[in-house]
């Protein structure tokens, strides 16, 4: 769950351009901290959720809505190696990122 938040937090962060220290800043955490978070070893509270959510101009349900998606791609099947896991999270990153590009393409037309 902290990984596929992590990795939505990233991907609206990065559509932003903002760093993560800009974040950090405004939600006043260190930079390790949040990059902790964005890599989701470290959980995250509804309060730094909330503070994320009002730097990236966006609703905590934007967020956590990653949370109830299913996969739009079903590649992972069988055992996974630790090579194949790393190459699946890049595939990941890239829907990710790509899905909130789409939206964001649709947003700026209308």
């Amino acid at each position: 769950m902290n990984e596929k938040l992590g990795s939505r937090i990233k991907a609206l962060r990065t559509a932003k351009n903002f760093t993560q220290e800009q974040v950090a800043d405004q939600i006043g955490v260190s930079r390790q901290k949040y990059a902790r978070i964005e890599s989701g070893v470290n959980s995250i509270t509804f309060d730094i959720l909330s503070k994320i959510a009002d730097v990236l101009d966006v609703t905590v349900g934007d967020i956590t809505k990653v949370l109830d998606e299913i996969p739009a791609v079903s590649y992972r099947v069988g055992v996974e190696s630790e090579s194949s896991k790393k190459i699946f999270d890049m595939l990941d990153l890239f829907y990710a990122n790509k899905h909130m590009y789409d939206k964001l393409q649709r947003r700026s037309m209308i």
